[in-house]
């Protein structure tokens, strides 16, 4: 309810702007054609709305932390055009400072953390066993050595080591794996993660705030901490600006004896068109990003972006779909063909809740048009694997745990097969028929389809592309040489992207992170640039990222960074001509040649062509090797 209040009042404000502009612009032009219904001159309209909020702002930095900003010399110059009577130039100056701000403002959100869907996850309460009875407890009470029961589909409250029992674990909000790992006696668990299957009791290890769900959220806030906003040009050259401004003054002032052309010079200094040249750039590469899939949620992450020298990617559910398909089918049986071997496999899995067996019958579902046999007294082992009769046959497939208790031997041949799939990171599933072994499945997460071109293009941007993910050393190396990607750093928690995201920028190499889980918030809030899957990724991860890719199309990516480079030339080239003009236009204030109107005039039309320029920037993309 509060988060609605505040983005009410947030666009409150907004719409507040925007009307005190549209009634500041109708006041002006009555102005220019003496049009006056009021016993005051109308002017004064566009200064109290536009100008007294400038003024009021400055004193207030001046007067907290004697902070010099771009809007000190606005309210200098707004105050002594006022009091030599050039009220239609201190009312221009107002409105051209006061719409750029707006545009600044609207080019930048507030950055969200994430870190209440992050608290969600955290069970509140939990299953401890006290006197053999099992008894529900606030999640907050269980302390370490405790004994815990975790039922299939629940969360696991808190760190600790199975004691009883075999289960599947959904370890995604840590590691970021596509596929459940297999537990047992002994092997330990973390808080946050889910379990799938069967049923289990742990012991408590670490709890409270040394969990591993609690861990991550202080991770994401420190990362959020850690970043530094882009200040704008005219606040960084303030200070400079308002000095030279008024020593130029009073020595013109001295020499002169007119003050008028004091004033002139205050008029033509103000920084209109310096404050523009941002902003606007920025606005129109924003519109040009969304017509190519992004939302950009943080008004300055363009500007970041143009300056990073690594991409580092997550690989599951960001190079990859995150969803394992069927990759290969051997049989080992001379009288078995693969497609029947794939069959019975599909037919066993069928009811099975897991997602290997899922896949396993999608694959076959989406490459044959057979139907399936029935499956009879099927069994699912949590851990090893399933059990069925079909067509008369007892199927047998799982893993070489589940093959060792039935007492059935895998041949040598066979072995020699599956670590070959396994060297490549895929998962091998064993297949036996009436006890006895007859041939595997491998599956594997699947590269996009655009990847691999995508890679070639962001390399030609002069960007280093890296792989940071929390899959084990072969998948993500089969994976890397796929794309061609040097850098590969994998087995990453979150603590671990998060330390090689600071090793790479403490020696001045800005990376920008791209990822979709949850175990890359808090990467992608400590990058230098964070860019979100909107469409696969998770809430948490897209309100970390500076940017959202809406419908995961990476091969979009080279256009952004180009886009991010060519908006910082655009804002370059604003700047540069803007400053050239207020040179031009202090010169002739000098000389006497501008009045201050006609120095708001000619420094506002300064303004126009700035915004003309960044205007460009809209529909521009690179066309057969050219930039347009």
């Amino acid at each position: 309810m509060m988060k609605k209040i505040e983005e009410l009042l947030e666009w409150g404000g907004v719409k507040k702007d925007i009307t005190s502009l549209i009634i500041s612009a109708l006041a002006l032009l009555a102005s220019l054609l003496d049009f006056n219904p009021f016993p005051f001159p109308v002017v004064w309209i566009a200064i109290i709305l536009c100008g007294v909020p400038i003024i009021l702002e400055a004193l207030l930095g001046l007067i907290t932390a004697f902070d010099i900003k771009a809007d000190v010399l606005v309210s200098i110059a707004l105050i002594a055009s006022i009091v030599i009577g050039e009220t239609f130039a201190a009312g221009e100056v107002a409105f051209i400072m006061q719409l750029g701000a707006l545009l600044e403002n609207l080019t930048v959100a507030k950055a969200r953390a994430g870190i209440e869907k992050l608290v969600r996850l955290t069970p509140r309460t939990a299953r401890k066993i006290i006197d053999c009875k099992e008894q529900t407890v606030p999640a907050e009470l269980v302390h370490v050595g405790d004994i815990l029961r975790v039922l299939p589909g629940e969360t696991i409250p808190v760190d600790g080591r199975i004691r009883s029992g075999q289960t599947s674990i959904n370890q995604a909000v840590m590691t970021g794996e596509s596929l459940p790992v297999d537990k047992g006696a002994g092997d330990f668990v973390s808080s946050g993660t889910v379990n799938q299957f069967g049923s289990f009791d742990m012991e408590a290890t670490k709890v409270g705030e040394d969990s591993s769900i609690q861990r991550m959220i202080r991770l994401v806030q420190s990362a959020a901490a850690g970043k530094a906003k882009i200040v704008g040009v005219a606040d960084r050259w303030a200070t400079w600006i308002v000095i030279i401004a008024l020593t130029a003054a009073g020595l013109t002032w001295l020499i002169s004896g007119e003050i008028i052309r004091a004033v002139t010079i205050l008029v033509v200094f103000c920084p209109c068109a310096l404050v523009l040249a941002t902003p606007t750039a920025i606005m129109a590469a924003i519109g040009n990003a969304t017509r190519h899939g992004f939302l950009v949620r943080e008004g300055d992450a363009l500007e970041r972006l143009a300056g990073v020298e690594r991409i580092t990617f997550d690989k599951t559910g960001t190079l990859t779909y995150g969803q394992p398909q069927v990759v290969a089918v051997h049989s080992f049986k001379e009288d078995l063909p693969e497609e029947e071997l794939y069959l019975c496999s599909a037919s066993a899995e069928q009811h099975s809740e897991h997602p290997l067996g899922k896949a396993v019958v999608r694959s076959y579902k989406s490459t044959f048009k057979r139907e399936l046999y029935e499956a009879q007294r099927f069994h699912m082992l949590p851990g090893r694997g399933v059990q069925a009769l079909i067509d008369g046959r007892e199927i047998t497939a799982g893993n070489p745990k589940l093959f060792s208790e039935k007492q059935i031997g895998i041949g040598d041949n066979m072995l020699k097969k599956a670590e070959e799939y396994l060297n490549d990171g895929c998962t091998v599933i064993f297949v036996a028929i009436q006890n006895e072994t007859a041939g595997i499945i491998a599956l594997a997460d699947t590269l996009r389809q655009d990847a691999v071109t995508t890679m070639a293009e962001v390399k030609k941007t002069g960007v280093i592309p890296v792989l940071l993910t929390g899959d084990n050393e072969n998948a993500a190396g089969h994976i890397a040489r796929q794309l061609h990607i040097d850098e590969v750093h994998f087995g990453c928690l979150p603590e671990d992207k998060l330390k090689w995201i600071d090793s790479y920028q403490k020696n001045q190499k800005q990376v920008c992170m791209i990822g979709d889980g949850i175990n890359d918030a808090p990467a992608l809030k400590r990058s230098y640039v964070g860019i979100a899957m909107g469409g696969s990724g998770s809430d948490i991860a897209v309100e970390a990222a500076d940017i959202a890719l809406i419908n995961d199309e990476i091969k979009e990516l080279p256009h952004l960074l180009r886009l991010s480079k060519r908006m910082m030339l655009t804002i370059k080239c604003n700047l540069t001509f803007s400053m050239a003009l207020n040179f031009i236009a202090v010169v002739l204030a000098i000389a006497g040649i501008l009045n201050p109107v006609a120095g708001a005039l000619v420094h506002n039309a300064g303004s126009v062509i700035v915004i003309v320029n960044s205007t460009l920037l809209l529909k521009w993309k690179k066309r057969n090797g050219i930039l347009l």
